[in-house]
Order: C-alpha cells, then structure tokens, then sequence
C-alpha cells in the first residue's frame, strides 16, 4: 500500500508533461522559464543551473501569480511556460500541479531534477545566487 503523499504525487504527474533534463535545456531554449525551487542550503551543496530563475518553494505561488502583487516581472499571464526543478524532481511535481491549480496550464516539472541534470553533464555552477534572482 502506498502512502497519501505517494498517492498524491502520482495524481499531481498524472497531469503534467515532465521533461527530461535535455528537453528542459531545449525549452529554456526556445524561451520557457526553469524555476530552482531548492532552498539556498541545498543550492550551496549540490550547484545551480545557469539562467535558472531562483524562487524557493515557500514563496513559489505568489511570485509567479500574475495576479498577485508579488510576482515577478517574467509573471505576465497564464501561457508562461515555467519548468519547475528540485533536487531529485518530487517537490517539483507538487509544486508544478500547484502552478497548474493558480492557472499557469504550461506548467511541469523536470524528471530526475537538479541531480539528472548534472549527471547528463549540462551546464552548472556553484550555489551563489540570492533567492529571488531573476537574471532574464
């Protein structure tokens, strides 16, 4: 038997088109947001992935709501393509159905996170930006 948050992040993939790191690095690309959601500890040890808007999960909603007063300048409506990473992507899938709950439809996450983007040698750097940065 699986636990209530097993249950709950398959009905949150369920909905989502996941990518994978390539197609992530391809979508960014072509003009899609990749949000880092990981606290600044975890950004600190494991790295960041260049040009990734830095938004930690506790202040995710309300800076990607366009209507919210605290969003984002990059927060300018509901087609917003915004690709949500974590660590390993499971808090990611959580907090993409929950963009998707806001209205952002294009909203998903990267399979496999930070850690598979890493592995498949695409571009990092060391953790040193402030939460909040947005460098588009």
């Amino acid at each position: 038997m699986s636990s209530r948050v097993e249950a709950m992040l398959a009905r949150a993939r369920a909905r989502l088109d996941r990518l994978d790191p390539f197609a992530a690095a391809t979508a960014t690309a072509n003009g899609a947001f990749l949000v880092d959601i990981r606290p600044a500890a975890q950004r600190a040890a494991e790295g960041e992935i260049p040009g990734a808007l830095i938004i930690e999960r506790n202040v995710l909603e309300w800076r990607l709501d366009p209507t919210s007063d605290a969003r984002l300048p990059q927060a300018t409506g509901d087609d917003i393509q915004v690709i949500v990473v974590c660590s390993e992507g499971y808090t990611s899938s959580l907090a993409a159905a929950s963009l998707q709950d806001l209205g952002l439809h294009r909203a998903t996450d990267m399979a496999g996170g930070f850690r598979a983007w890493a592995r498949r040698g695409l571009p990092t750097t060391t953790g040193t930006q402030p939460q909040d940065c947005h460098p588009r």
